[in-house]
């Protein structure tokens, strides 16, 4: 993949009669990436031991049993691009674990990588299921080590099925005299036993009435093996749309998509991309267009069911990559998934045929990679349930774009509504219910471009909400809730200084935040709200066309609550690849029930960086 931000740099250090752009756009130094991170001096790593990159995440919930773990794959992907993923047997469960019941499953990914090398996307399938889609982090001389724990108990069905499948891995990567790291790679999977008093009990791990339980089978919404690069459908263009064909099983009484979304090249900054009439208006050829707005949208055998507005994920190479060194940023480690509930149109889809899902995006650039994974809860006590649509409501996109410029200056708005609801009736040995499933989105994006483009200013918000309302057999309601908002605020700026000299500075501002409920005839059966926002500032040094240091800090509060019982806090900071702060709180005191509004006076975050590192 295209992954970062920083490129045009690089090539300064090599052809001295270049001059640098003077547009502050993301794009700009996209095309020719500077590895700061394999330039860092000696000195910074006396020890020369491999530093440890991490994404902040809550801890995952492990009941108290010893895991049974299962190393499935160990490789070492060198020349990869455009090559078929790695394949590993899977076969489940270890042999020698004393349960047949499992209360929590963990994906380990744990690598190495040492020399110069971008960032670079990769996923993980089993039988064509993806279960995680990540991206590297940067190496350096002294080389680096990063570890992904991801919860895939939602996989249960697949992950403890009693047959041999295929673990597919693919991450491109590309190894020459410039680009040396090849990164060393273990795939690991840990089983985590139900304890034997709530077995006693009658706690099985799949309780529940689709809700409160994982789905009993997960078809691949995705590309078929044998293939080159991933089993990503790939998306290059607006308007352009990729099917996958499926077919579900006649007993099947609830059915949610989970859908993967991850962006690049002339689309991995999709936020900050300009408008199309600025840059005809101005001769610019060499900068991405089709302005900052984005949604990924699905449809079922033509109909629009539904829809992904995604949260901005910046890889290890974005901005400038001393930002994400050693903490990575919001998603990069674990891009988030997103679910689409698809129960209200069983009824369409239960009559033993073929259908087809649809994944297009608009406005898109190259590249989008999308697939899905269709999550099914079946009807154990009978051969066919029965459903109906009977409302389904998916107006077009509510979209507007104000452009007011002169010349390189200028100040673009962007404004986005969507709505889908569907109502569907599900007849099943349980009884007969009814499912509303509403998605309501919301986005706002504020561009400016300023001092003769030199100066470029995003500030951006999407909210993006989904409920899902069950009425039960039982005359109950059930109601699910998650409420996410991304906002983001980018602030880029060049600096001529004269004589040559030139600064190029980076301030940013990511947050997701989620609050998410279910209910139960009013009954609170579950809360959890999270609160996690980056702050980043970084520097880029230029003396006559060479890059003579770069600075940069970051600060992350992460704040995690559930049902006022499980709480995580974490306060990290880090400044020119160094930790220089770092608190960690478990446990629901007040403190971590509060979560800080703000960060406070901007620049009193990076008083760690007054400083920069030569290279």
């Amino acid at each position: 993949m295209a992954s970062s931000l920083i490129t045009l740099l690089l090539s300064l250090l090599f052809l001295h009669h270049h001059s640098l752009s003077s547009i502050a756009n993301p794009h700009k130094l996209h095309k020719l990436k500077p590895h700061l991170l394999s330039h860092l001096p000696r000195s910074k790593h006396s020890d020369h031991k491999p530093t440890e990159f991490f994404e902040v995440s809550k801890p995952i919930k492990l009941p108290n049993t010893k895991p049974c773990s299962n190393l499935v794959l160990t490789h070492d992907f060198a020349f990869t691009y455009g090559q078929p993923p790695v394949l590993a047997s899977f076969h489940g469960p270890p042999p020698h674990c004393p349960s047949t019941q499992f209360s929590r499953i963990v994906l380990e990914w744990r690598a190495t990588c040492r020399g110069t090398q971008f960032d670079r996307i990769f996923g993980v399938w089993l039988g064509g299921v993806e279960l995680l889609r990540s991206c590297t982090a940067e190496p350096t001389s002294s080389g680096i080590v990063w570890t992904v724990e991801k919860d895939v108990t939602r996989y249960y069905s697949i992950l403890t099925r009693n047959q041999t499948q295929k673990l597919s891995v693919y991450l491109g990567n590309v190894v020459d005299s410039t680009y040396t790291g090849v990164y060393h790679v273990n795939v690991s999977f840990h089983f985590y036993p139900v304890e034997k008093e709530k077995i006693l009990k009658g706690f099985g791990v799949n309780s529940g009435f689709g809700f409160n339980s994982w789905a009993d089978l997960v078809l691949p919404i995705s590309r078929n093996l044998p293939l080159n690069d991933g089993l990503w459908f790939e998306i290059r263009k607006s308007g352009e749309i990729q099917l996958k064909e499926f077919e579900i099983p006649r007993n099947t009484y609830r059915a949610v998509l989970e859908v993967y979304v991850s962006f690049h090249e002339n689309d991995e900054f999709w936020y900050s991309n300009l408008p199309n009439d600025y840059l005809a208006e101005n001769g610019i050829t060499d900068m991405p267009g089709n302005g900052p707005f984005r949604e990924v949208v699905v449809s079922l055998d033509g109909k629009v069911v539904g829809a992904v507005w995604p949260f901005t994920v910046i890889y290890t190479g974005g901005m400038n990559p001393l930002l994400w060194a050693p903490i990575s940023g919001i998603g990069s480690f674990d891009l988030p998934s997103y679910d689409i509930e698809i129960t209200p149109f069983l009824g369409k889809i239960l009559d033993g045929k073929i259908h087809k899902f649809g994944f297009n995006v608009t406005n898109a650039l190259n590249v989008w990679f999308v697939d899905a994974n269709l999550h099914l809860w079946l009807d154990k006590h009978s051969t066919k349930t029965e459903g109906k649509l009977l409302k389904h409501v998916s107006p077009p996109l509510v979209f507007s774009e104000v452009s007011n410029f002169k010349g390189l200056n200028g100040e673009f708005t962007t404004n986005a509504n969507r709505k889908v609801l569907s109502i569907g009736w599900v007849k099943s040995s349980f009884g007969s219910f009814v499912t509303h499933s509403l998605q309501e989105f919301s986005y706002s994006n504020s561009l400016v471009m300023d001092n003769d483009a030199n100066t470029q200013i995003i500030d951006q918000k999407i909210h993006f909400n989904d409920t899902v309302y069950v009425k039960t057999p039982f005359l109950d309601v059930h109601t699910i809730k998650s409420e996410k908002k991304f906002p983001l605020f980018l602030y880029l700026d060049y600096f001529d200084q004269g004589n040559g000299h030139y600064l190029y500075v980076t301030n940013l501002t990511l947050r997701f935040d989620e609050n998410r409920s279910s209910k139960l005839a009013g009954c609170e059966l579950s809360k959890s709200s999270l609160k996690n926002t980056q702050d980043g500032l970084g520097y880029l040094f230029i003396e006559n066309n060479h890059i003579v240091g770069a600075s940069a800090s970051t600060q992350q509060l992460y704040s995690y609550k559930e049902d006022g019982k499980f709480c995580y806090f974490r306060n990290v900071s880090s400044s020119d690849y160094d930790i220089v702060y770092d608190e960690v709180k478990n446990g629901c005191s007040q403190r971590e029930l509060d979560f800080p509004s703000a960060f406070g006076s901007g620049n009193q975050i990076f008083s760690h960086s007054k400083g920069f590192s030569s290279i």
